[in-house]
């Protein structure tokens, strides 16, 4: 009896040891060698130029392959998960980590995909795939299939439940195949990609009732078509028997008004119509959804008043966006929310001009933006303590926003506090944040506290801006706590003393702004230490000394501005290493000898069309947005600020120094500079022949130099250029020469001051002839004013006449033939001077 229970008992726990051990290890499992071959066929297909499928191997099994997981028990692959690792991941909330997880509805900005690009998969999605027929769920989201697109076949694989094609470059029209997939219960597509990059996008345009006709919505839970060039949201929608949970439809073309029947999807925990073209007011079904946890409905037309009647039933609320500069939130100063957030997006909604006291009974919120949203008010007491809990972003800009910050800490990692009107010194700082803008403020006192404080550990600081405020005193010798920078923008302050040394210890700096300060002394030599330097902006301050050679070993340098210094001595020649340099401004010092000859070595201002890459330190991304670094400038006599298009911009201004010497001919081949402003120096000789050639060239100052000879021939091409020319008596007189037009500048301003002062003698002679001669001749003066007497008698006497005829004529029958209105005098000709006039 006791031999046929263990005859029963062994195999049992044989069986269960087998399974446990499975079930621990499902890596051990053999694959389906059919299931292998299509895999491997399938990565055939497939460009991988990260080398992401490596392991896929045949003398490896499948199911340890990379991406691909199979069944624990029958060994059959049923996940096939190919997201490009390397993409942002903004899963707000935890919920959904699919790196796209709310349609980055954040602040109305679609994220770019460049980063982790060269991780992407790209090629062909094989057909082999239908072999795998337990597969139920396929991501290949974030990766590059330039624009081929979607797969019929993938409407045949009946056992999909999970299908993610989002931000992978599909394009053309949704395969209505797909609408045979009836266990489909999660669909995202449609594009990721930065506006300001080119878009591949699938075309909904013409296939906009598509989802009437499938069969596929009675089971699907979370639809996701995000810049799929929608146009109207399909009223099957609408329906009561679909289960959605989540639907996003941001980033389309949706017009008119939310339809009132999305009330009706009383199941929804996210609703996404963020960056659209709605308009109208909000419907009241809307805040009837009272299962919403995502409520994104920012960026549209919309124009209505939300007050907390409308929010009260959304007691699930955690994600909430309504960024519309037509939407007033506006409730009252006791009002207790029924919801605990998360996130709150209002950018631009008028909220104000009362700061929002019912933040303060939000104590889970991680992303604050109440940026351009009227507020005129202080900041209360109870806020920056509130505040420091918020993590990562708290956005306050633009708005007028006051407070005193001295021993304020501010313990957020993005923290934007610009263009308000917050006073006092500087607040204090925890090494956790890593990009506080405090721009365009009203700060004041020295700023060496603020650089000096002890923090509780190593400083994170990546991007400081503390431009355009009263801050003064010297720059301190603290530069190596602050080693994690990599833009530091101080200009238009009051700081004064010297530039450090220890400003050098910056290894990872990438932009440097003290612009409009009063700083003296040398440029330091310690900042040739500054390794990752590209933007370097002293320009209008005190510094004094040689224009550094040493700068020309920084060959990243793309814009380098000096100008209004007081720098004296050569131009070295090494400043032609920087083949990358776009932008070269040291107009307005006291700079002499000759124009380097090397200047041909800005390679980048030799070319048009430079790829975006060699830029991509001009923007940096601020979590929900770019931020551009910008430049002052002046191009066409006209001091502007340059922010987004700097990357565009390619001009060299050597003007108001000591130059002498000739125009160097090589400066001609800058065939893509489109300003170049040397004037008011001592330049000699003619105008270099080959500077027709240069094609981008929108603007020319040569004016106030000793420049002799005619305007070369080949100039006259250069249609859209504004010159300024100091060209002497002998000037090109081809009436073919059109788009420039020239003022003789020198010969002009000798001429000028003879002008005036002959015509003042002339007006004081004339006037002192005739009035002296009345006052001091008694007789003259009798017979003058009687010849005005018997003037003023004849000009009354035909004036009356006149009048009487013109009566008498208006009694008689009027004329009643057809009177032209075609004037038979020619039209007037305007006749002016076009000065610098940029054709």
């Amino acid at each position: 009896m006791a031999i046929s229970k263990a005859m029963i008992v062994f195999p049992l726990l044989c069986f269960l040891f087998s399974t446990i051990s499975t079930l621990s290890h499902p890596n051990t499992l053999v694959c389906n060698e059919t299931e292998k071959r299509a895999l491997l066929s399938f990565k055939h297909a497939l460009f991988d130029p990260a080398h992401r499928l490596s392991s896929w191997s045949t003398h490896d099994d499948c199911c340890g392959w990379n991406g691909v997981y199979c069944h624990n028990i029958t060994g059959r692959v049923i996940k096939l998960d190919l997201m490009n690792p390397d993409s942002y991941n903004f899963s707000l909330g935890g919920d959904v980590s699919r790196a796209y997880s709310y349609n980055f509805s954040l602040g109305g900005h679609i994220v770019s995909r460049a980063h982790g690009y060269n991780f992407s998969l790209g090629g062909k999605v094989s057909p082999a795939l239908l072999q795998l027929e337990f597969l139920n769920y396929l991501d290949l989201s974030w990766n590059d299939f330039g624009g081929t697109p979607i797969p019929s076949f993938l409407g045949s694989m009946r056992s999909l439940t999970y299908l993610d094609l989002h931000c992978a470059s599909f394009g053309g029209l949704i395969p209505p195949q797909l609408g045979n997939l009836s266990n489909l219960q999660y669909l995202s597509l449609g594009s990721g990609y930065s506006f300001y990059e080119p878009q591949l996008y699938v075309d909904l345009q013409r296939e906009v009732h598509w989802l009437e006709s499938t069969s596929m919505l009675s089971s699907l839970s979370k639809l996701y078509l995000v810049a799929c060039e929608l146009d109207n949201m399909s009223p099957s929608l609408g329906t009561s028997h679909i289960p959605l949970n989540e639907l996003h439809l941001s980033y389309n073309q949706l017009t008119g008004q939310i339809p009132e029947y999305i009330g009706n999807l009383s199941s929804l925990t996210s609703l996404s119509l963020n960056a659209n073209r709605l308009n109208g007011t909000l419907p009241s079904s809307l805040w009837l959804l009272s299962n919403l946890e995502l409520l994104f409905i920012g960026n549209n037309s919309l124009a209505d008043t939300i007050s907390e009647v409308h929010v009260n039933k959304l007691s699930k609320l955690k994600h909430f966006g309504m960024s519309s500069a037509s939407l007033i939130f506006k409730v009252k100063s006791n009002w207790v929310p029924p919801f605990q957030l998360e996130e709150l997006w209002m950018s631009t909604s008028q909220i104000g001009p009362n700061f929002p006291t019912w933040l303060q009974t939000q104590t889970s919120l991680q992303y604050l933006d109440i940026s351009k949203s009227g507020i005129v008010d202080i900041a209360p007491k109870w806020f920056w303590k509130w505040a420091s809990h918020i993590d990562p972003l708290i956005k306050l800009s633009d708005n007028q926003i006051s407070g005193n910050l001295s021993g304020v800490l501010l313990n957020n990692t993005y923290i934007d506090l610009s263009s308000n009107c917050f006073m006092g010194e500087l607040p204090r700082l925890s090494p956790q944040v890593s990009r506080l803008n405090m721009a365009n403020n009203s700060f004041s006192g020295p700023i060496s506290p603020f650089l000096c404080q002890k923090l509780n550990g190593k400083s994170n600081l990546e991007i400081l801006d503390m431009s355009t405020n009263n801050l003064s005193g010297e720059l301190s010798h603290c530069w190596t706590y602050w080693q994690s920078l990599t833009r530091l923008n101080l200009g238009n302050n009051n700081l004064s003393g010297k530039i450090p040394d220890s400003m050098g210890s910056l290894f990872e700096l990438e932009a440097l702004h003290l612009h409009n300060n009063s700083l003296s002394g040398d440029i330091p030599p310690s900042l040739r230490n500054c390794t990752s330097l590209r933007l370097l902006d002293l320009g209008g301050n005190k510094l004094s000394g040689n224009l550094p050679s040493w700068m020309g070993e920084r060959t990243t340098l793309t814009a380098l501005r000096l100008r209004s210094n007081k720098l004296i001595g050569n131009i070295p020649p090494q400043i032609c290493q920087l083949s990358s340099l776009i932008i070269l401004d040291v107009a307005n010092n006291s700079l002499s000898g000759t124009i380097p000859k090397c200047f041909n070595n800005f390679s980048l201002m030799a070319t048009i069309g430079t790829e975006d890459d060699a830029f991509s330190f001009l923007k940096v991304f601020s979590f929900i947005e770019y931020d551009y670094e910008n430049l002052m400038l002046v191009i066409k006599g006209k001091e502007s600020e340059y922010g987004s298009i700097l990357k565009f911009v390619r001009s060299i201004d050597l003007s108001s120094n000591d130059l002498w010497g000739s125009i160097p001919t090589e400066i001609s081949s800058l065939s893509g500079l489109e300003s170049l402003n040397l004037s008011c120096n001592n330049l000699m000789g003619s105008i270099p022949e080959k500077m027709g050639s240069m094609k981008a060239l929108e603007s020319l100052d040569l004016s106030r130099n000793h420049l002799s000879g005619e305007i070369p021939q080949s100039m006259k091409n250069l249609s859209f250029l504004t010159l300024w020319s100091p060209l002497t008596k002998n000037c090109t007189e081809d009436e073919d020469f059109q788009g420039i037009d020239v003022i003789d500048e020198n010969e002009e301003g000798s001429e000028i001051p003879w002008f005036y002062i002959g015509m003042g003698l002339g007006f004081i002679v004339g006037f002192w002839g005739v009035c002296g001669a009345l006052l001091f001749k008694k007789a003259w003066r009798h017979a003058y004013f009687q010849f005005l007497y018997r003037v003023k008698d004849w000009v009354y006497v035909a004036i009356a006449i006149r009048l009487n005829r013109l009566q008498n004529n208006l009694r008689e029958p009027e004329f009643m033939g057809k009177v032209s209105h075609t004037s038979p005098f020619p039209k007037p000709i305007n006749v002016g001077f076009y000065f610098l006039e940029n054709k």
